[in-house]
């Protein structure tokens, strides 16, 4: 009788229609977290002059749907390890997809920012549980190129809003369609449900061989996997019992959490603080609002080139080596910002700046994803970004402050060098031989493909 470990069998399958379907969906809902974050602040300007809001209240909305993020993902990304990502996953959808509508009809600020708040929820808790099953799913060799590439979807929904911003809202003259096509997963979510795979991890932890085999064999076809196979259980058994969030500070991964948690702090600081602030900021620099906008465009398209520049290279020469290079280079780029009036030089910048913040985010999510022990991933994901999520929630208004006093906006800039610096140490002091990254087995029986061991 061959014993079989599942996980084996997907880090070492060849890419097919089955991953191709997974990263189809997974592309298509982390598009619409970059369409959510890129909208608010896309809209900024024209709400800001209807509603005749401060910066300081314009950055304050800003900070209460990002701790509604927080608080999404700290209440559902250990429900996701222990009910099921797939299942929270379609919570998220619907709590976005409907709330994001109730902002675009919502009457006042008030109400506008209670619903901002409540589809943050959901957005939240969707992105850990995104990463997770799209890590979980990609076959081993190429999983850094491929999720990198997955989430560019990212910076395509914040390339779609500002495009929206740019050519649409001034046509309707109304920055609420924004929030309308931010309602459309509402549309899709029956399709998703009957489409994408549960975490196979989910089935281990309740030994269900039936989904199990299922699953198998359309990752690896040429298996035939069955219920009458024997299924290795035991380290998922022996770690479902202990609570998903206490094993983040287990077997030595306390220290590593901790700074994980500050680079991920730094980095959506800077991520959220531009995406909020960047088109009003170069509005300070003298742009017309669609001008402005433009370099939010400019920030999503280097967000996707350090996305695959980073992926390809992670691939080559490990994760943690890219992603400290990249902050280094971004302080760079954040101080030359600072001393920088040419039009062309702040595009360049600018896409740099994408690349080495978001770009790099993206790089990290899969990195972290895979310290942490399989059963527990969309709970070490989901706390990573809670943790950053503070540091999201602190960047609107800790910005607006900065220019409601007066201050240049060159001087705005060179204040991300200072994250950046302390993101590249954080992913630095992270303890690597405590992690549990995936590691391909081999298998001479099955051709080295590591999927099946025979006894």
């Amino acid at each position: 009788m061959r014993t079989i470990v599942a996980p084996d069998v997907v880090s070492a399958s060849k890419f097919n229609r089955f991953h191709l379907l997974v990263f189809l969906w997974c592309f298509y809902a982390i598009a619409f977290d970059g369409f959510d974050i890129a909208m608010y602040g896309v809209g900024l300007p024209w709400m800001m002059e209807e509603l005749h809001l401060t910066p300081v209240q314009a950055g304050a909305v800003g900070s209460y749907s990002l701790f509604g993020m927080m608080l999404g993902a700290l209440i559902l990304a250990p429900v996701a390890d222990r009910y099921g990502r797939k299942n929270v996953l379609v919570i998220c959808m619907l709590l976005f997809s409907i709330f994001t509508l109730g902002a675009g009809l919502a009457p006042n600020l008030t109400w506008f920012t209670v619903m901002r708040f409540i589809a943050a929820l959901g957005m939240g808790a969707l992105m850990p549980n995104v990463i997770s099953l799209m890590t979980e799913y990609t076959p081993l060799k190429s999983r850094a190129m491929i999720v990198a590439a997955m989430y560019c979807g990212y910076s395509i929904g914040g390339i779609l809003a500002s495009l929206i911003g740019m050519y649409i809202v001034p046509v309707v003259d109304d920055w609420r369609v924004l929030y309308y096509i931010g309602a459309l997963p509402l549309l899709t979510t029956p399709f998703f449900i009957k489409q994408f795979p549960e975490s196979i991890s989910y089935y281990m932890a309740r030994k269900n061989k039936a989904k199990i085999a299922e699953i198998l064999n359309k990752v690896h076809p040429e298996g035939n996997y069955s219920e009458k196979d024997e299924f290795q259980f035991a380290p998922i058994e022996k770690s479902a019992k202990k609570s998903p969030v206490a094993k983040l500070f287990t077997e030595n991964r306390a220290f590593s959490t901790i700074s994980i948690w500050v680079a991920v702090f730094c980095t959506l600081m800077m991520a959220y603080g531009l995406n909020t602030w960047l088109p009003k900021m170069m509005q300070e620099f003298g742009f017309s609002i669609t001008s402005s906008l433009s370099f939010n465009l400019v920030l999503c398209v280097g967000q996707i080139l350090g996305s695959l520049l980073g992926g390809y290279y992670a691939g080559k020469i490990g994760h943690r080596k890219v992603l400290v290079t990249m902050f280094f280079i971004g302080a760079v780029t954040f101080i030359a910002l600072s001393m920088t009036s040419n039009v062309v030089g702040l595009y360049i910048l600018i896409c740099l700046g994408g690349a080495c913040t978001v770009g790099a985010m993206n790089l990290a999510n899969p990195y972290i994803t895979e310290y942490y022990p399989r059963d527990i991933r969309a709970t070490g994901m989901g706390y990573s970004q809670a943790a950053g999520r503070i540091g999201s929630i602190l960047a609107p208004t800790l910005i607006a402050m900065i220019l409601a006093t007066g201050i240049s906006p060159n001087a705005a800039f060179a204040m991300f060098a200072v994250p950046s610096i302390i993101a590249a140490i954080g992913y630095i002091l992270v303890r690597e031989k405590y992690a549990s990254f995936d590691k391909m087995a081999q298998d001479p029986l099955d051709q080295g493909t590591a999927q099946v061991r025979n006894v």
